[in-house]
């Protein structure tokens, strides 16, 4: 197998880098270790489209930040994801607290971050009902939202996938050596021949990069843990409610998610095990507690699941992208935590530019940008609903109740560019899992769909890839 470019790692930063390459005439491979897009730090996040006043003057990340930011609107329209612009409050409980949001407030002008203001509790209270009575003061940035990342994802490998690009699933890589002016990685399904190749690989950055002997790049396993809230307690916040950053990140934030849950989360602890995604009592309780200082009538018996993403945090504090220094042909993307979803669509294009510029490549004439929006059942009115299920029955059965989730939603996402080939897949894609049951009656239906359309036999269909099976073996 022999490619121009090969990306491994299927995140936001991998998938987006792909669908802006995949409109030059290049053989480009995405090359992932799981049996999905947006299996790692990019499915289990805070969502949020960061305004870009946290990081510090002059660094990647308060550049990518905010052109990110600038791009995003126009990207989820292109894609079809959905996207709002909701803001962020940064708030204020004490006299110092205050003063470091003017700050943050400085730094943002720096970094170019449009349509920032202090306000006081007043104005607060205004826009936030639901926030404690001892905010002093906050720091609005209108121009933050939020965004779903893995839909996202979705959608960019969707595209890149349409314009030709090879996603090659469940294929870790070994080993990278170079002979000639070309890559050659070991990978468990196969050797892969590249003449780039582009490291997006998340947690486990440091170790492909040291595979071509780059031991430059030092990471640290950083464990957030979060609750999410039933769509019934959607009103406890409109804007993305922050409590002043420190050492170990952002803080814990109250934030409503683009499908109208609240999310509150993440806690900051740092990991031996980059892969160690268990919640753990003493994480949650530490949100917990967080999040009442924020919004004090949050109700614990709202939460329909807990989880936990992992993010690798560089010591350099800032995103290292670039060729390396061992290769003009071996670009690193790593280190990229928050507010890496945010930078993501910048950093796309910035790689792009770097690629670009040695291979100089033609632009394919008939590059599809967008992608068509996916049929969302729950949102048509009655109307919409008996035209659809006219054309096509498989509309009018429904899987997942908590989500009004259409059997024909769940083939749309099997049978995509990069489509769904586990449980997991579905759920991300259509959302029918993902309600309050947490898809004790949906999953059942979901499984029986994915081996009917897949030709296997359901004891093969897994939840996320890899051992993961729901079905061991049939009973008499």
């Amino acid at each position: 197998m022999k490619y121009d470019v090969a990306v491994i790692g299927g995140g936001v930063v991998g998938a987006l880098i792909c669908k802006e390459l995949s409109k030059y005439d290049v053989k480009i491979a995405l090359v992932e270790k799981c049996n999905d897009v947006a299996m790692g730090t990019t499915k289990a996040n805070s969502a949020i489209v960061h305004g870009g006043f946290d990081a510090m003057p002059g660094t990647l990340k308060a550049k990518l930040n905010v052109e990110g930011t600038r791009i995003m609107p126009s990207l989820c329209g292109d894609l079809n994801v959905p996207y709002r612009n909701n803001g962020s409050l940064v708030l204020a409980f004490s006299d110092e607290e205050v003063e470091h949001i003017k700050v943050l407030y400085d730094r943002g002008v720096k970094n170019g971050v449009p349509d920032l203001e202090i306000i006081s509790k007043e104005k607060v209270k205004e826009l936030e009902p639901n926030v404690s009575d001892e905010v002093k003061a906050a720091l609005l940035s209108n121009s933050a939202g939020i965004v779903c990342p893995y839909e996202l994802t979705i959608a960019a490998a969707e595209v890149a996938v349409t314009n030709g690009v090879e996603f090659i699933r469940n294929c870790e890589v070994k080993a990278i050596s170079e002979q000639g002016g070309v890559y050659e990685l070991e990978t468990s399904t196969g050797k892969i021949e590249a003449r780039y190749v582009i490291n997006a690989a998340g947690n486990h950055s440091d170790e492909i990069a040291a595979m071509i002997g780059d031991d430059s790049i030092e990471l640290v396993a950083r464990k957030g843990e979060y609750y999410l809230l039933d769509k019934s307690y959607g009103s406890l916040a409109n804007h993305t409610i922050f409590q002043c950053p420190n050492k170990m990140g952002k803080g814990v934030l109250v934030t409503p998610t683009v499908d109208g849950n609240i999310l509150i989360g993440p806690s900051a602890s740092d990991e031996n095990e980059k892969d160690n995604t268990d919640t753990t009592p003493e994480g949650l309780e530490f949100v917990l507690s967080k999040a009442f200082k924020s919004v004090p009538s949050i109700n614990i018996r709202g939460a329909i699941t807990s989880f936990a993403g992992v993010r690798a945090h560089p010591v350099t504090d800032d995103f290292i992208i670039g060729y390396s220094d061992k290769s003009d042909r071996f670009i690193n993307c790593a280190g990229i935590e928050s507010p890496g979803l945010s930078a993501a669509p910048a950093i796309a294009r910035y790689v792009e530019s770097l690629l670009i510029e040695k291979l100089s490549p033609e632009i394919k004439k008939d590059y599809a940008a967008t992608r068509k929006a996916p049929v969302r059942f729950r949102h048509m009115n009655e109307q919409q609903r008996r035209e659809l299920i006219k054309k096509n029955p498989a509309y009018g059965r429904i899987i997942c109740r908590c989500e009004t989730i259409t059997e024909g939603e769940i083939l749309d996402a099997i049978h995509a560019p990069a489509g769904a080939r586990d449980v997991d897949g579905v759920k991300r894609r259509t959302r029918a899992g993902m309600g309050r049951c947490q898809g004790g009656f949906c999953s059942s239906k979901v499984v029986e769909i994915l081996a009917k359309e897949l030709g296997k036999d359901m004891n093969e269909i897994t939840k996320f890839g890899g051992n993961s099976k729901i079905i061991f073996e049939r009973t008499k």
